[in-house]
């Protein structure tokens, strides 16, 4: 089957009825990594409930089908000036379907993200990457995220340790 240009997709807002395709989509991001699983039903049980488990969760859909997301939650962050914690958003759930990556998608998902967090008075944005991906990693440094040498473990099924980014914003 042809997928959609992104162009041809429509982004709103996440509804819970949304819940299958994200965890879908979320599966296959993960399956080319080995030993990297998700479990909705004691791990990630906000992707049960996209509408109401964060400040704001984006789909880009076609028809039924969910082809990307991205999500976040509002607290105060640490951007590793030196200038100590400030508000800001954590942004999370940033999910790409293979067949529309490297056409801007990512990008635009970030700036929506960016500009809820200027939009709130929240000057500063933070991610969690899980360490393993990667081509994430540079798509955020392409978009001005700077990787702080933070690292954590999750203690998950996966095993997963993520490395941690940070985005002052223009105001």
């Amino acid at each position: 089957m042809p997928f959609p240009h992104p162009d041809a997709c429509e982004l709103r807002l996440a509804q819970d009825d949304d819940s299958p395709g994200v965890v879908a989509l979320v599966g296959l991001c993960f399956s080319p990594y080995p030993h990297c699983w998700i479990d909705v039903n004691r791990e990630e049980t906000g992707l049960l409930t996209p509408s109401t488990s964060f400040a704001r969760f984006w789909v880009l859909v076609h028809g039924d089908r969910v082809f990307a997301t991205i999500a976040c939650t509002e607290h105060d962050v640490d951007p590793g000036d030196g200038r100590g914690r400030t508000p800001g958003v954590e942004l999370k759930k940033c999910y790409v379907h293979p067949a529309l990556r490297r056409h801007g998608v990512a990008r635009r998902l970030v700036a929506l993200v960016e500009d809820h967090a200027r939009a709130r008075g929240r000057p500063c944005v933070e991610l969690w990457s899980d360490t393993r991906f990667e081509t994430a990693h540079a798509v955020y440094a392409r978009l001005g995220y700077w990787k702080t040498g933070e690292r954590r473990a999750l203690h998950d099924i996966s095993d997963t340790e993520e490395f941690r980014f940070v985005k002052r914003l223009a105001t």
